[in-house]
């Protein structure tokens, strides 16, 4: 994440809830390869839950609110987010 934007008061927002750790990845590495920084959010500790149970092994992909409709075109396959 940019420091920059951080310090400047811009939230981060949720743009994708995966089953599992793997699958955040995946979503992870496609958003940084169009340079869109994320983090990755979890209430559990990835080693405890292989699968999702109710939501336990549940991850969300978060982003600057200032990209998250460009992140969100991405996941949902849209040409490089801008179309």
């Amino acid at each position: 994440m940019n420091r920059r934007n951080m310090s400047k008061g811009e939230k981060l927002v949720m743009v994708y809830r995966a089953s599992g750790e793997a699958e955040a990845l995946i979503i992870k590495g496609l958003l940084e390869s169009n340079s869109i920084p994320c983090l990755l959010k979890s209430n559990a500790a990835p080693s405890v839950h292989m699968f999702a149970v109710d939501g336990m092994g549940e991850v969300k992909v978060m982003v600057l609110d200032s990209v998250a409709d460009r992140a969100k075109k991405l996941i949902r396959g849209g040409k490089h987010g801008r179309d």
